[in-house]
């Protein structure tokens, strides 16, 4: 499957915020970033789920993250990766929009931020 390119998330990738960077930098020893179990959490969901919108089974999600790991966010560390290549796979089908994306990233950041 030939996977789009989505600017919101190439601009992640290229911006290199990734957990063992943003650890080191406040001094957080935890080996896992604080998503990681919500992450956890909607894949859980997404592999459950039964409605009309176009969700990939666990099959084919676990292998989209595999190829979009292995090629498109191959710079991106785990569990880094397997967020991105996630938010990949609902964007290119139409799950949730790029714009919506770029909202609910900037909310998080607000809130980050506040």
């Amino acid at each position: 499957m030939t996977q789009p390119e989505i600017k919101t998330l190439q601009a992640i990738v290229e911006r290199n915020q990734v957990w063992p960077v943003m650890a080191a930098k406040y001094g957080v020893t935890n080996p896992l970033p604080p998503w990681k179990t919500s992450l956890d959490g909607m894949c859980d969901a997404l592999d459950k789920s039964v409605c009309e919108a176009d969700v990939p089974s666990f099959k084919e999600r676990r292998d989209e993250e595999d190829e979009l790991s292995a090629t498109r966010y191959s710079n991106l560390p785990y569990p880094e990766n397997q967020l991105v290549a996630l938010a990949h796979s609902l964007v290119a089908r139409g799950i949730i929009d790029e714009e919506e994306l770029q909202a609910r990233l900037a909310a998080i950041r607000a809130r980050l931020e506040a």
